[in-house]
Formats: C-alpha cells, structure tokens, sequence
C-alpha cells in the first residue's frame, strides 16, 4: 500500500511538471499568434482566473479557504508570496518565452535553488556546502554555455532573455521561501496559500496596470488561453499540492526536471527549434546540478 501511494505521488508529480513545461509551449503559439498579446496580459488573466478557480476546487475540497482571512499575518504572508513570489514566477517566465522559447525560459527558471542558497548565506547566515558550490559552479557555467556556445564575444541568447530568465528564477526563491513557515506548521492548507496567491497576484497585477490589449477572437488564441488555465495552472498546481501527501519534498524537486525536458522536446518538435551541441549540453549540466543538490537536499526548514 505505501508504495502504490508512492507511485501515485510521483505520478502526479511528474505529470503537474511535465503539464508546466507544457504552458509554456501554449505561451510560445499564443505570442506568435499576434503581437498584441503581451507576456502581461496572460499573466494577469492566467493568475486572476486560475486562483478564483482554485479557490473554489479548495472550498469543494473541504479546506474552508475563507478561513485564512481570519489571521491577518497570514493574509499578509499569502499576498506577500502572491506579489512577491509568483509575480515574477509567472509574469518574468512569460517574458522570457516571449522574448526567447519555452525551453531556455525554463532551464533559467530551474536556477532558482542556487537563489535560494544565495539569500540563505546572505541573510541567514548559513554558508553554502561544498556540494552547493560546485553545482552552483556547474549550472552557471551550463548557462555560460547556452548563452555564448562557448564563444565569449558571441551571445546566442539575448540579454532580454537572460534578465527575464534570472528574474523568474529569482521567483522560485521567493515563492518557496515566503510561505515556508506556514506550510511547514500546516495550519492553512498548501491548496489554499496557492489559490490565494495567484489571486492576489492577478488582482494587483491587474490594478498597476488595468489597460488591455486588443485581443483577436480566433480560435488559436482560446485554445492556448484554456490550454495555459487548465493544462498549465489548475491541473498541475493541484496534483503538485497532492503529491505532497504521498511523497517527500526531495523526491519532490528531482521530478522538477521533468519541466525543461518537456518544454524543449516540445519546442523541439513544434516551433522547430534548433538545438545546438552548447543547448543541449549547457540544458544537461542545469539540470544535472540542480538534481545534485536535491539529491543531497537543504536544511529541512527550507524543504518545506
């Protein structure tokens, strides 16, 4: 029995990462459908229509996501990690798929470990181990890599993808490191800190800036806007909140490379996307030192 629930774990985890890879595949047709549909927009509507859906499936689930408003630290907690954590997550992500393609945006956005290293020595003082070093060493060299194909006067990625990439990374940080506390002593549930945040998000997201673009009404546009809501945000951010009961948070963060594998096979075999020696070897050693670190995981507190 405990290993049937573990299977059905990493199965729902494998599949919540694989369908992460996946938006951002919808992301790229979206934005080469017409110019006027900005990485803003979608992460507005994305954000706003995802989390009021989520907060429903977390009221049907039994998890009275109503109830958080009652403690106001954590009210503030769960906008902090909406604006703070999954702003830059989702909207600098999009960014860099629209500025680039879905498989470099997301084998930036897998550097945010090292992120969450970084703001640990700087801040917690808690210097990094000799194994985070080098597998620090190992990602932004695999970066270097994929960014110059070895060549350091040449840039085979723009520096508008490289930003919006770090920024996104620097995301994942902050969207595991804000909510910590509170999912690690479980009293709001995991489900409903998610569907909060990504409304909170959406919600101020949408008051800095409320002009919307015009929006062609083909049906390529709704097709990929459904793919991203269903695909790419209810389904997956359900399964990885559910994973967590059958699997630990090790276990966890190694499936996490099933995102960059999905999101370059599939730039691969729909946008025709041209894989060099540099990309895939660089994509290798990212993913590979991320792997390293989870396999030998941080502080527990951090875990959470």
């Amino acid at each position: 029995m405990k290993n049937n629930k573990k299977a059905l774990g990493l199965t729902m985890v494998i599949t919540a990462c694989t369908f992460w890879g996946i938006s951002g595949l919808f992301a790229k047709a979206l934005f080469n459908i017409s110019t006027s549909i900005t990485s803003l927009w979608l992460t507005q509507w994305r954000l706003i229509l995802g989390g009021a859906i989520m907060v429903l499936i977390s009221w049907l689930h039994g998890d009275h996501p109503f109830h958080v408003f009652r403690n106001l630290h954590d009210t503030w907690v769960i906008f902090a990690y909406g604006v703070i954590g999954l702003v830059p997550v989702q909207f600098a992500y999009f960014m860099a798929v629209q500025k680039g393609n879905a498989s470099i945006a997301t084998v930036l956005q897998f550097l945010g470990p090292f992120f969450i290293i970084a703001y640990l020595a700087a801040f917690r003082h808690e210097p990094p181990r000799r194994i985070e070093i080098i597998c620090a060493i190992l990602a932004f060299f695999g970066v270097f890599i994929i960014a110059t194909h070895g060549r350091l006067n040449y840039l085979a990625v723009t520096p508008a993808v490289l930003f919006w990439g770090f920024i996104s990374a620097i995301g994942v940080a902050t969207n595991t490191l804000i909510p910590q506390n509170m999912l690690r002593t479980g009293r709001v549930p995991a489900l409903v800190v998610t569907a909060w945040g990504l409304l909170f998000a959406g919600i101020v997201l949408l008051a800095i800036h409320p002009q919307q673009p015009h929006i062609p009404n083909v049906s390529g546009v709704w097709i990929c806007c459904t793919g991203i809501l269903i695909i790419g945000t209810i389904i997956p951010f359900y399964l990885a909140n559910s994973a967590l009961k059958y699997i630990d948070a090790t276990t966890f963060s190694l499936m996490d490379a099933f995102e960059p594998i999905s999101a370059t096979i599939g730039s691969v075999l729909l946008f025709n996307l041209h894989m060099t020696w540099a990309d895939i070897l660089g994509s290798i050693l990212v993913v590979f030192a991320v792997c390293v670190i989870n396999i030998h995981p941080m502080p527990k507190h951090i875990q959470d």
